[in-house]
């Protein structure tokens, strides 16, 4: 397959390969560019690579060993998954993540280490600076709001300050916080401290997900990038655009400029744009989604393509769970509006900025007055969440299995639309 370069990336980026519109990379291509951008870039370091978990549609395995063909010379080497603040992984869920049996590991890596990111126990994570509340403000611009609070301590996982070199692999799609998602977001959220994660996701619900997802330059991603410039340790990109399971692209170099060109090209892969908006959509989640804190994708990439007063159903048959780690604040709180906690903030300024973000995100747009919340569209979940806990939670409720997806194809004309993969393809209305 013929591989092209964009002329003006190729003299800034040390790899690059794209695939023509409508076909994907074959995985000796995606190989060969792995090789072309990192072999000879590590050689006698203590290489720390950052990866993405199982919520992610990416060849993993693939590119782990193309990684590790182009590390073999570093002196050591160790893949973290960039969890945030997602549930960690058991080690032999970090095994398959890359493709690996304990005896392949154990034959072929003796001495490379796979952990997660271990946010959960405090002394994982070091400070590299602060970015002061005039600098946020000057980063928020017209959506700052005195809720994001003061100065913002940036901690890291110490991994990252102890290591020669950062790697980060990992793809990039539409972001409903941030943009489009990757690049410099491996470490911010995914292994730094809380209150990172916090205050970029409470930024992000200030301009909500219609005015962020799918849009390349954004607060939140300005906040990421200047948090990324306090790391002195020299960080590396292997930015990749997924198109269903296969690559369509790879960009290797300058964290900032690697994840702005496969930002160009997940813009022109992950966003479907659609005449109309919707007035009912059946936003099927995969299971890779285990819980709603994920799962919530399926609202996100769908809500920009949603008719006012329309509904969108979460399809989750196999989801149960809130969310493992933020389950007691959600159930708590439910989910609402982004105007529901400004005005009445006494009530949930202590919870995390971060829950609040989910929650609005899942939510969706719209405004309350009068002690009266008026959503834009309705939220349903479709799962095994009873009834009475989707009230709780200000969400509607519908039987999984009174749905039949087949009934809900080809009505596009009618108004209804059915996508059978939520959660990575923005669905954007023209107007």
């Amino acid at each position: 397959m013929q591989e092209t370069e964009s002329a003006k990336e190729s003299t800034e980026l040390s790899a690059t390969a794209v695939a023509p519109a409508g076909r994907v990379l074959a995985g000796e291509e995606v190989l060969a560019a792995l090789a072309r951008g990192l072999t000879g870039r590590f050689t006698g370091q203590r290489v720390l690579v950052l990866i993405p978990d199982h919520t992610r549609t990416v060849p993993l395995p693939l590119l782990f060993r193309g990684a590790m063909r182009a590390l073999d010379d570093a002196a050591a080497v160790t893949f973290m998954v960039a969890l945030g603040t997602h549930v960690p992984l058991a080690d032999d869920h970090l095994l398959r993540l890359v493709g690996l049996t304990a005896e392949e590991k154990a034959r072929d890596y003796p001495g490379v280490r796979i952990v997660n990111h271990a946010w959960y126990e405090p002394d994982t994570l070091v400070s590299i600076g602060t970015l002061t509340q005039a600098r946020v403000k000057e980063i928020a611009g017209e959506r700052w709001h005195p809720t994001l609070g003061g100065d913002v301590d940036v901690r890291l996982n110490r991994a990252a300050v102890e290591s020669d070199h950062v790697l980060i692999i990992g793809p990039t799609f539409p972001h409903e916080v941030v943009g489009y998602s990757g690049g410099a977001k491996y470490l911010f959220p995914g292994i730094s401290g809380h209150d990172m994660i916090n205050v970029t996701h409470w930024l992000g619900a200030l301009a909500g997900v219609r005015g962020t997802i799918g849009i390349k330059d954004t607060p939140v991603r300005a906040m990421i990038h200047a948090a990324a410039e306090l790391l002195s340790t020299p960080v590396t990109l292997a930015a990749v655009v997924v198109e269903g399971k296969d690559l369509a692209g790879v960009f290797i170099g300058d964290v900032y400029r690697a994840w702005s060109a496969a930002a160009d090209l997940s813009s022109a892969r992950h966003v479907r744009w659609v005449d109309r908006p919707f007035e009912r959509v059946l936003s099927c989640a995969p299971p890779m989604y285990e819980e709603l804190w994920t799962a919530g994708k399926a609202m996100y990439k769908l809500e920009p393509a949603l008719a006012e007063g329309g509904e969108l159903i979460i399809y989750a048959p196999h989801l149960s769970e809130i969310s493992a780690v933020h389950g007691e604040h959600i159930e708590a709180i439910g989910y609402h509006v982004l105007e529901y906690f400004l005005k009445q903030w006494d009530r949930f300024a202590d919870v995390p900025l971060g829950v609040l973000a989910h929650s609005t995100h899942v939510r969706g747009d719209g405004r309350f007055a009068d002690g009266v919340e008026y959503p834009r569209a309705k939220v349903t979940l479709a799962s095994r969440v009873p009834p009475e806990k989707c009230a709780e939670l200000a969400l509607g409720y519908l039987d999984p299995a009174t749905i039949d997806p087949a009934d809900w194809i080809g009505r596009e004309d009618e108004g209804v639309l059915y996508v059978a993969k939520a959660g990575e393809t923005l669905y954007r209305h023209k107007g």
